[in-house]
């Protein structure tokens, strides 16, 4: 399964209300798991089993609750079992179907 997920405090006291070093320490938590995963500027990614994915969310989601007094989480998940390193693999087919497209020139 793939997860994307978003978790940002709330309630910080920061006036310029920036976010990210508790940003960093979910994303410190999701690398020190060994998943496969990518972060972007607005999601973090995260492939395995059911369990394992939403363990590393659970303690991600957990230390960034240390920087304020509220936590927001967003989660999308993609499930297909019997399917591994869709991480790449999707990217990897949508290139192919773009390289592949007829544009008309």
């Amino acid at each position: 399964m793939l997860v994307a997920f978003s978790v940002a405090p709330s309630g910080t006291g920061n006036t310029d209300g920036s976010v990210h070093d508790a940003v960093a320490a979910a994303v410190r938590i999701v690398r020190e798991s060994g998943l496969p995963h990518r972060t972007d500027s607005m999601f973090t990614t995260i492939e395995g089993e059911w369990d394992e994915v939403f363990d590393v969310v659970r303690r991600a989601t957990e230390a960034v609750g240390e920087y304020g007094s509220r936590v927001s989480l967003v989660l999308k998940a993609d499930i297909r079992p019997g399917y591994s390193g869709e991480l790449e693999g999707k990217l990897e087919r949508l290139e192919t179907a773009i390289d592949g497209l007829d544009t008309g020139d």
